[in-house]
């Protein structure tokens, strides 16, 4: 989580510096979009798309604007604590990932496909990452949709409900299309943003069922996310009078903790996070850093 919000900052960062320089030289008006910004963020245009297919990375973590990197990155912190409280830091990369990129095709589809938005739109951009936080959003108010939050003037509400309220807000901007310009209500903004928001559902629906779409990337190595589980492997197998067990056996108390796990997340469905007892509290603590 810190990675991610430190890599949106120094992008920013940079950015807006390489800017200065480049609006100081002349390389480009106000009027006019910076030539590095429109190097990194996705086109609508096919043509463009092929030439800079790397722009399905780039884009969602280039912000040029203060408070649109701001909201991003406060909606990203608080998604991820509640996230790492139930499951990884790999699972938050690959999620944020994917639903940039699901947002991002998205985005590109639509602009395509319709008539209005192909012919009048065809040199739009997209750039933020609103698509990938709305992701992990969606993602872990699903996957734990009765865990409260403390909102200011509001006061403890279900994450879902919050999220049900931010979806709203996109589908009421996408809905503007009625009557306002596309450009005037960020059109294609809110297409992004539903794309993330339904890779999410899809991620934490399917994980709930017992299958991990990121499985496949498990032997993928991470070394910024690499925890302290690979110097503790010998231990962990061991037993307290420091004899080694079997597999047999390590195997039975790893499935007799998963069980325990599984009993704990269906009580949070139930009645929510807080009813846990303080060793269940612990219990799931310690099981999804070890994940």
């Amino acid at each position: 989580m810190s990675r991610l919000i430190l890599i949106n900052t120094l992008v920013f960062l940079g950015i807006n510096l390489i800017n200065v320089i480049l609006r100081l030289s002349k390389v480009y008006t106000p009027d006019e979009i910076s030539p590095l910004v429109y190097w990194l963020s996705v086109p609508v245009d096919l043509g463009l798309l092929a030439q800079r297919f790397w722009t399905i990375g780039t884009y969602m973590f280039l912000h040029t604007g203060f408070f649109h990197l701001l909201f991003n990155l406060i909606v990203l912190y608080f998604g991820s604590i509640i996230f790492l409280q139930y499951l990884n830091q790999r699972k938050l990369l690959f999620t944020y990932l994917a639903g940039g990129i699901v947002g991002a095709l998205l985005y590109v589809i639509v602009f395509n496909v319709f008539p209005l938005l192909h012919e009048e739109h065809y040199n739009s951009i997209a750039m933020g990452a609103s698509a990938s936080v709305l992701s992990v959003l969606v993602a872990i108010s699903y996957y734990v949709p009765d865990y409260s939050v403390n909102l200011l003037l509001i006061g403890r509400t279900k994450i879902k409900y919050v999220t049900i309220v931010v979806l709203l807000l996109d589908l009421i901007g996408i809905f503007g299309i009625n009557t306002s310009n596309p450009d005037e209500i960020n059109f294609g903004g809110h297409i992004a943003h539903i794309g993330g928001a339904l890779w999410g559902f899809i991620y934490a629906y399917s994980l709930k069922k017992g299958n991990d779409l990121y499985s496949f990337l498990n032997n993928i190595k991470l070394p910024v996310f690499r925890t302290q589980k690979s110097s503790q492997k010998f231990e962990t197998h061991r037993q307290q009078n420091d004899r080694p067990i079997t597999d047999d056996d390590f195997n039975k108390k790893r499935a007799a903790t998963q069980d325990d796990i599984d009993k704990i997340l269906d009580k949070i469905s139930r009645s929510g996070y807080e009813s846990l007892s303080k060793g269940e509290k612990e219990l799931l603590f310690k099981s999804s850093n070890k994940q």
